[in-house]
């Protein structure tokens, strides 16, 4: 493994702890500064709100740079944003440090997936851009109870000490490892059979990816970029539809009581972790045809948790599987938006953002489930119907694929 996906996966590991990791610290930040608890929640939205602007922003920003420098300068941002946070002597301060760390995160794993993929074969490309999202998938177990027993032992602000010091070490291991010519990707003819697929190995240098907003932008003419797009939101929708409520499911609905949760959501956080590297290995197998299966079989685990919650047993295997099929889509959904968007930095951040925009859409109308009275297993049907649109756009995305049109294909000038 390159040394260089190992620092990129630290990275996603740290800003993923930052993520995470407040949700089990808000009574100690709430108690500190005297604040209410909905205000301490701000510390969580303000956070998701800044994700969604600086993938965007960020990545339309530092177009014309080498990706290498983007990502430290990222990393570096993420630093200052927890180590403010870290310091601050009052709670708006402690927003700013975490809306700081925030604007990092969207860029950083749409330019790192970019930067993985180069580094490695391409026969290995998505599995790269999954090593890479490793980090994030580990942190999702280990956010929550980290956060909280790092706290309890030695205050809130140890926690985001420990942070730093990790984005500290992943700052100098990119800075150190990854190549200064990472991150390039061959523009796709229209008549390869996975468009985009560079002609070099790993370490070699491609032609330039599309520089400048407007080259980038250029990317967006692709009907097949947009409907990875939304493909990527939808399947994010479903998941999240069901997870942001799961924890009511499982204590109204399965029998468990409140303190269960915790271990419940390790068991989904772990399914995360398997499904994000078995999805990008079956992607660099047959990518369409792994991503339709991936949120087929996310469409029928939400259906089937709604119709077997009521058992402990049942619930506990599907909330584990929920995770797999969940994340299988992920690396295969961000190497074919790049290849699609030849490259492009910006089409590799729109699909950061596509995530949290469905990420939204789903928590929202899972609670307009519950609160029309459908139930607490309500969340887990409306995810299913999602998925199962998700699943459509990416049926009809491959068999455009399989008939490659003039649409499909982006502008080389």
């Amino acid at each position: 493994m390159p040394s260089g996906l190992v620092a990129l996966a630290l990275g996603g590991f740290g800003i993923g702890l930052t993520e995470f990791l407040i949700a089990g610290l808000l009574p100690q930040v709430a108690s500190s500064f005297t604040v209410s608890e909905a205000a301490a929640g701000w510390l969580i939205s303000g956070y998701a709100l800044s994700v969604a602007v600086g993938a965007i922003a960020l990545t339309a920003a530092t177009a014309r740079l080498p990706r290498k420098q983007v990502l430290v300068g990222l990393v570096a941002l993420f630093v200052v944003g927890n180590l403010l946070s870290a310091v601050a002597p009052n709670y708006p301060v402690m927003l700013l440090g975490r809306i700081v760390a925030a604007l990092c995160h969207g860029s950083f794993f749409g330019i790192g997936s970019l930067v993985a993929r180069s580094l490695v074969a391409p026969e290995k490309k998505s599995q790269a851009v999954a090593i890479m999202f490793a980090g994030l998938t580990v942190a999702n177990v280990l956010g929550v109870p980290f956060g909280a027993l790092v706290g309890e032992r030695w205050g809130w602000r140890a926690a985001f000490w420990a942070v730093t010091a990790i984005g500290v070490l992943a700052l100098a291991g990119i800075a150190a490892s990854v190549p200064a010519s990472a991150g390039r990707v061959r523009p796709a003819t229209g008549t390869d059979p996975i468009p985009g697929r560079p002609a070099t190995g790993p370490g070699e240098s491609d032609p330039a990816p599309p520089s400048g907003l407007r080259a980038q932008l250029r990317a967006f003419r692709s009907w097949q970029v947009w409907l990875t797009l939304t493909a990527t939101a939808l399947s994010y929708g479903g998941m999240f539809g069901a997870f942001s409520y799961i924890a009511y499911t499982f204590t109204e609905v399965s029998g468990f009581a409140p303190a269960d949760v915790a271990w419940l959501l390790m068991v989904y956080g772990v399914g995360l972790v398997v499904g994000n590297l078995v999805g990008g290995r079956a992607a660099d197998r047959d990518r369409d045809r792994a991503l339709v299966l991936a949120l087929s079989g996310l469409t029928l685990t939400l259906a089937l948790f709604g119709l077997l919650a009521g058992s402990a047993t049942a619930s506990v295997v599907l909330v584990f599987v929920m995770g797999v099929t969940g994340f299988a889509s992920v690396p295969g959904m961000i190497t074919r938006v790049t290849d699609y968007a030849h490259g492009a930095a910006l089409a590799a951040s729109a699909n950061v953002s596509a995530s949290n925009v469905g990420n939204a859409l789903g928590a929202w109308l899972g609670g307009l489930a519950i609160t029309a009275g459908l139930g607490y297993t309500s969340p887990l049907y409306v995810g299913a119907g999602i998925a199962l649109l998700s699943t459509v756009v990416m049926v009809i995305a491959a068999r455009r694929a399989r008939t490659p049109r003039v649409a499909d294909r982006v502008p080389t000038s």
